[in-house]
């Protein structure tokens, strides 16, 4: 009996060492088990932006015309035509439905979209040598309506304060008068600027490339002028293009160094450059090409269309890239290639943009594929 007892914690201590052996083969066997299941696991996708659209647009009354532009990342808006008149629409991607906005009992030339998307512009046309301006909100409501005898106009919302709005009227000769159009007075008075294109840089003041009438050149002065007070400033000596933004001023100019390169310079609202990159340059008769473009502020992208090699416009065949550059870091990626040089709009969310002269296509930026957004 005392023999027995002596072999007890002998066999106490095998039993335990049995015990250990078995669980650590049933954890291996289970982390072997998690890591097979692991890596033949598929990886979660989300579903791609372009598949929850519903495309195309139906039109349901009239003649589609063209697309305007983005209410909001699942809103765009477009215009019918019929017979003399026209109507503006709301069209919403995920749920395939338009939306009646506005009727114009003259043809719609364009509508211009103001900075925060609640208010419209709409430019009709009663006859060859009259334009009718027409301010609504998003619901149809009119706010104000003007008439211009003209040839042709055309519109610079400011973004820094949105009741005030530039229009520039064209005569059959294209001689021009601008006007500040003061939507909270419901008034317009006549400006006393040089040139028809104009840029709003701040709440009060406006940018404009100053070229010589007398003298035609490739390239002119950028001026900066307030409108308060007349005062003016130089701000760059030699450009060909700009844009503005709230945060970022972009200016193209001819590459020094090589004068078939475009340099496209960006700076902050300070004037401090922040990036500069160039590409191939066309030349469009007496002027250069400057591709179509578009910057995106919620991603601080600017999206370009870029020949693959310098020459003239008129006999260049061989397509455009379509890229994004961040200003503030200087990265650069490839969208598409082999596309035309047609006009884009980057959706407020800079996932998406409108593409076409009609903006008839869109695009899924992140999965590089374009869906047409009417059926002809």
């Amino acid at each position: 009996m005392s023999r027995q007892k002596s072999n007890e914690p002998i066999f106490l201590i095998l039993r335990l060492f049995i015990l250990v052996l078995i669980l650590s083969a049933c954890a291996e066997k289970e982390q072997l088990n998690q890591k097979v299941t692991s890596k033949n696991e598929k990886p979660k996708t989300h579903a791609a932006l372009g598949d929850k659209w519903k495309l195309p647009i139906s039109i349901q009354a009239g003649e589609f015309y063209k697309l305007v532009g983005w209410l909001s990342d699942t809103q765009v808006l477009y215009i019918t035509n019929l017979e003399q008149t026209s109507s503006v629409f709301r069209y919403d991607l995920l749920t395939g439905k338009s939306e009646f906005i506005y009727k114009s009992e003259h043809p719609i030339v364009n509508v211009e979209i103001s900075p925060s998307k609640k208010r419209l512009l709409i430019h009709s046309s009663p006859s060859s040598y009259e334009g009718e301006v027409t301010i609504i909100d998003t619901n149809g409501k009119e706010q104000l309506k003007k008439t211009f005898a003209s040839y042709e106009l055309a519109f610079e919302w400011n973004p820094y304060k949105e009741s005030k709005i530039l229009v520039t009227k064209f005569d059959e000769d294209w001689t021009f008068q601008v006007f500040l159009l003061d939507l909270n007075r419901a008034n317009i008075a006549e400006l006393n600027l040089p040139q028809p294109f104009i840029k709003w840089t701040n709440a009060s003041e406006v940018a404009l490339i100053n070229w010589d009438k007398n003298s035609p050149s490739l390239s002119a002065p950028l001026i900066e002028k307030n409108l308060d007070n007349g005062n003016e400033k130089t701000l760059y000596p030699s450009v060909i293009n700009f844009s503005t933004s709230r945060n970022l001023f972009m200016t193209v100019a001819v590459n020094e160094k090589d004068q078939s390169m475009a340099s496209y310079s960006f700076f902050d609202k300070e004037m401090k450059r922040l990036f500069t990159f160039s590409i191939p340059q066309l030349t469009n008769y007496s002027d250069w090409l400057v591709p179509y473009n578009d910057y995106n502020e919620k991603k601080g992208q600017f999206i370009t269309f870029s020949p693959l090699t310098s020459g003239e416009a008129d006999s260049y065949i061989d397509g455009f890239q379509l890229l994004a550059y961040n200003p503030k870091n200087g990265s650069r990626n490839l969208i598409y290639e082999g596309l035309e040089n047609e006009p884009i709009a980057i959706s407020p969310s800079g996932n998406a943009l409108l593409y076409g002269n009609r903006f008839e296509k869109i695009m899924d930026i992140d999965r590089k594929k374009i869906y047409e957004l009417i059926k002809e």
